[in-house]
């Protein structure tokens, strides 16, 4: 049997961040949720192990979980993206890189305002180089939802990357979630990924929705 791969979640601490890390360990996955703030980091990681009475979370400054980790998710505001992830550049190399960021561009956050380049993530597959293989997931699935292992999320995953092996890395991890996940193409698609994020924002608002999402059909 394949050991799991140990999981760095860069922004733990947070509502995104913290439900994808409380599902990966939930499903055994060894997760180091990073931060500024080592302590707020364990004490997140505490939360997640008394949840699901396992002791699978640890918690570490970013730096220190990706180092020790074999896969990093990127889950902090667009604000940090960049600074966050070429801060970390050394311990990246050679290591997949999960991107969860969304252009939100607060107040507006219902409007679409992709970046100079079209794609949050794929401008930073250009900064990092070949050296780190950068997948763009998870961009619309709800915080809310992933917090409560109880709810069946009703949002699939859409993956974009340029290398169709670190693609398979993120399906693989959604599915271990209890998620559908689905290969879309490059990572310059992921601009198509990062807009629907405030298409469904504004959904929820309209609606008034904890969070909606998508399904792929016919597949």
């Amino acid at each position: 049997m394949t050991e799991k791969p140990t999981i760095a979640i860069i922004g733990g601490t947070g509502a995104e961040g913290g439900g994808i890390a409380l599902r990966l360990a939930n499903a055994g996955y060894r997760v180091v949720i990073g931060g500024r703030d080592a302590a707020k980091a364990e004490a997140a990681a505490a939360g997640i192990n008394a949840e699901i009475a396992k002791d699978n979370a640890t918690g570490a400054t970013s730096a220190e979980a990706a180092a020790r980790a074999d896969v990093i998710l990127l889950t902090v505001p667009y604000a940090a993206q960049r600074d966050t992830a070429l801060a970390l550049r050394e311990q990246l190399q050679g290591k997949v890189l999960i991107d969860a960021t969304v252009p939100l561009m607060p107040p507006k956050v219902a409007r679409v305002q992709l970046p100079e380049g079209d794609s949050a993530v794929a401008n930073l597959q250009a900064e990092l180089g070949e050296g780190v293989r950068v997948v763009a997931a998870f961009q619309n699935v709800s915080a809310h939802h992933l917090r409560d292992l109880s709810h069946e999320v009703e949002c699939d995953v859409l993956v974009c990357a340029d290398d169709a092996e670190a693609a398979g890395v993120a399906v693989g991890l959604a599915e271990a979630m209890g998620l559908r996940a689905y290969h879309a193409g490059p990572v310059a698609n992921a601009a198509a990924v990062e807009a629907l994020t405030s298409l469904l924002i504004s959904i929820n608002r309209r609606y008034k929705s904890p969070g909606s999402g998508i399904r792929i059909t016919g597949v």
